[in-house]
This record gives C-alpha cells, structure tokens and sequence, in this order.
C-alpha cells in the first residue's frame, strides 16, 4: 500500500517490505555534522516530537535556531521524511549516556515519531506510522548491522530529562518483528536493581528505575519492588551492553 508524501521534497524513493511500500521524503536539515572518530551507527534512538503536527516538527528540525535534527520523523498517516542522511550525526540525543556511550548522537539514528505527547494526553501511535516504523527499522539495523538491544528509547539514555517516546509505545511489537528486545523471562528478584540495570546499559541516575519501568512495565508505581529486580536482572544477562564499544 502507498502511503502520503510530505511536501518541500528534494527527493522520493520506496521503502517496502513484503505486505507494506512507504514512500520516503528527503527534506535536508543543516543541523548535522560527520560523526565524531568516523564513527559507524550502532543504534537507534526512538523518539516523540511532543509538537501538534509533523509539519511543525520538521520545520522545528529543520531551524539553525534551533540546533536540533534527527534523520526521520514519521508522521501519523506514516509519511517518512529523511532529514539527514546516515552516515553524518543527526543532533538528537542531547546528555546521556547508553553503558559506556556518552556521544549517543556519533553513535546513534535517530527517529522522531510525530506525536503530541504530552500536548494532549499521550494520544496512542498511530497504525499506519507503526507499520511505516517498522519497515524504516528494518532497513536500517540491516544496512549497519544494529542489534535488537540496542534499539532503544529517548528516555532510556537520558532519564529524567527526557520521557520519550512514552509508555504508550508498543515495545513488544518490535520485539515480535525482531527490531528490539522484550523481558523473555523473570529473572533474580533478590540481584540489586542499579547494579543489573547498568549491566544493561542504563546511566546511574535516581531516575533510573523510573525509565525502566516506562519502558518494560508503565504500570508500575511506588518503591522499587521484586518484579523490576527480576525483569532487569533477567534483560541484563540476556542482553548486557557492550562494553567494548568505548566511550567515543
């Protein structure tokens, strides 16, 4: 199925999959640069745009004023716009850090999907940009061989200055298509929280558990409780960060 194209266009090309063909849009951002080292993408970085339309947020990413960009936004009808290309570094990330990775941006993709986030309640992501998400994914962890677990939120590298892209994400959808992780089992609910959640990748912060939780179980409140130490024990044994990606 075709879907919409976003205009100020510079140049269109398809993405597909087997069940779904997505026309991408290149509207080019000046807020880029090379990536720090020549370093290669070896994640991706999901965001929300928390702005009223997707127009408004490639304007916004588009804007030296701004100093902000990302390489895709996809938009609720499941329009894809390309505003930097892979290989140079979007400015996306901001602080953070994902296990030893302090310059997310040289290290990351970086895609926003149009939603009002807090604007207006947290609306749900819509169908079509799900699908067009995960088609856009695929090709990507493909081209530069990215792994499941390190396909992660905004929230997880900046916790507590950042929230995206929200509890309403569907996580366990990507999960299903192989295009990031889910807990498979529970693990240790007696192994200390902060320490199996750095194993992971986390930053230490005092609002780690809190970005966990948005992440693998949104409907969690109060203490730290037996099953976040279980399910962040048991994802830190399956997928620890790698370490030997450095700090660059």
């Amino acid at each position: 199925m075709g879907l919409p194209v976003t205009g100020r266009r510079k140049s269109t090309e398809n993405l597909w999959n087997h069940r779904l063909t997505v026309i991408l849009t290149e509207t080019q951002s000046p807020n880029s640069g090379p990536r720090r080292l020549g370093q290669d993408p070896d994640m991706v970085v999901l965001h929300h745009t928390a702005m009223q339309s997707a127009e408004a947020a490639i304007a916004r990413l588009c804007d030296p004023a701004f100093e902000v960009s990302a390489h895709y936004v996809i938009a609720e009808n499941g329009a894809v716009t390309r505003l930097v290309p892979e290989d140079l570094r979007a400015w996306h990330a901001g602080a953070g850090q994902w296990g030893k990775v302090v310059d997310v941006n040289s290290h990351s993709i970086g895609i926003e999907l149009a939603n009002a986030g807090p604007l207006v309640d947290f609306p749900p992501f819509a169908a079509a940009q799900m699908d067009a998400l995960e088609v856009l994914l695929a090709g990507i962890v493909a081209r530069h061989n990215i792994r499941a677990e390190r396909v992660i939120a905004h929230s997880d590298m900046a916790p507590g200055r950042k929230a995206d892209p929200g509890a309403k994400f569907d996580w366990q959808r990507l999960a299903n298509a192989g295009l990031s992780i889910w807990p498979e089992a529970k693990g240790d609910p007696d192994a200390d929280f902060l320490t199996s959640a750095k194993a992971f990748g986390y930053p230490d912060t005092p609002d780690t558990l809190a970005a966990f939780r948005l992440r693998f179980c949104p409907i969690a409140t109060g203490p730290e409780s037996a099953m976040d130490r279980a399910i962040i024990d048991a994802l830190a044994k399956r997928w620890p960060v790698d370490a030997s990606l450095g700090t660059a």
